[in-house]
């Protein structure tokens, strides 16, 4: 694994395009575009983490047409065209990034060549608009502020997206460095810890040689100080902010196994957002981590019942039913794992985790002592894609069948 891809792809998870919660030290500096002073930004931002994306484009195209010249609503526009196709394309199922496998997945469909060049003209238009400021004021915080999230807005699309990992590199380090300079300038400036929070984290965790390679260009790391960070940013940033810093200290507070907190940071977000079937997915991802295995099946159970009765913006039924199977094989409930995987494996357009439920399903129906249908299972995989390590496995199996450890 090379360590710059991870430091990359979790410092890209925060970099969504938010308004700031500081004071610009420059007096006639104009007022930056956010849900508190605009009505229609504020119902963007539910319609966005909601991941209602057509309808948030609708609220920020029309507050960028009012203000022209804030990069902040450029901004917006240009966070959710980003997340609007790494929702589409399958990049943002929190249960990847709870382990490294995201850094080499190919995503189930590929980039749209219009998003790439939507993106790069807003990337630009914001960028003109922040440095025309910063000329003016190079002490601009909430010029500086929405250059950085800029710059981390495209390292975002470039890693996740296009997998491009040494350009998506410097433009994430340079969004952190504007982000320090930020907090130099406003040490209040608490929107700034998010990004700052996560790539402080992402360096700390990485291993003794990636710190160093990290340092040579002048990025550190302390994972306490980013947890930290990011709760700062949770407890006291403005609201899409924190929303953001939610997200980010769930996933990490995860990685370190610290449940019962991000549990309570999750259960805030499914109230704040009840029509996104990804935060509730998550809830039961976590549950079923922390060892509550029945809750989480309950959890699990309640999602299905949600995407079948359309509670959700939108649902992608594969990721519910592949967790829900997951929890009830933990307790050891195998017909109605495999019936779940089954669920899972007839849905979506994700290759990689159709595999891994067909998988999944077959190893079952062997604990269940039904080798016909597990053979059936196995072909299935190897026919999907016979160089994975899903059909190494299942070759494996079709030779001596699984065993339950």
């Amino acid at each position: 694994m090379k360590p710059y891809r991870l430091y990359f792809c979790f410092l890209a998870l925060c970099c969504i395009a938010v308004p700031s919660n500081g004071v610009s030290q420059a007096a006639a500096a104009p007022v930056p575009t956010r849900s508190d002073n605009d009505a229609a930004t504020r119902k963007g931002f539910d319609y966005f983490y909601n991941l209602e994306y057509d309808k948030a484009l609708r609220e920020f195209e029309a507050t960028q047409q009012v203000h022209p010249d804030d990069p902040f609503a450029v901004n917006h526009i240009l966070s959710t065209v980003i997340f609007k196709e790494l929702y589409r394309i399958g990049a943002l199922d929190t249960e990847a990034y709870a382990a490294d496998s995201f850094l080499t997945k190919k995503h189930p469909e590929p980039l749209d060549p219009k998003v790439h060049d939507r993106v790069k003209q807003l990337s630009e238009q914001s960028l003109v608009l922040s440095q025309g400021r910063l000329d003016k004021n190079p002490n601009d915080v909430d010029a500086l502020y929405a250059r950085g999230i800029t710059r981390g807005l495209r390292a975002t699309y470039l890693g996740m997206g296009e997998k491009a990992w040494f350009a998506a590199l410097r433009s994430a380090v340079s969004a952190r460095h504007d982000h320090e300079r930020v907090l130099e300038l406003d040490p209040k400036y608490v929107d700034a810890k998010l990004l700052i929070g996560t790539d402080l984290y992402i360096i700390g965790s990485l291993s003794w040689p990636a710190k160093v390679a990290a340092s040579v260009v002048g990025i550190g790391g302390n994972k306490q100080k980013g947890l930290d960070y990011l709760r700062q940013v949770v407890a006291g940033a403005h609201s899409e902010v924190a929303s953001d810093g939610k997200i980010v200290l769930a996933l990490f507070l995860r990685r370190e196994e610290k449940y019962d907190e991000a549990l309570k940071v999750v259960s805030g977000m499914q109230s704040d957002f009840p029509r996104n079937f990804l935060v509730a997915s998550e809830y039961a991802h976590l549950m079923n981590a922390a060892g509550h295995g029945p809750e989480a099946i309950a959890a699990y159970r309640k999602v299905l019942a949600g995407c079948r009765s359309n509670a959700y913006s939108g649902c992608r039924i594969e990721v519910p039913a592949y967790g829900l199977g997951e929890a009830l094989r933990g307790q050891r409930q195998y017909q109605e794992a495999a019936e779940a995987y089954d669920l899972s494996s007839s849905h979506g357009n994700d290759p990689e985790l159709r595999q891994r439920a067909t998988l999944a399903a077959g190893e079952m129906y062997d604990v269940l002592q039904e080798r016909d249908a597990a053979l059936e299972k196995y072909r299935t995989v190897i026919a999907e894609d016979s160089s994975s390590g899903a059909a190494d496995l299942a070759r494996r199996y079709m030779k001596q069948a699984y065993k339950s450890p």
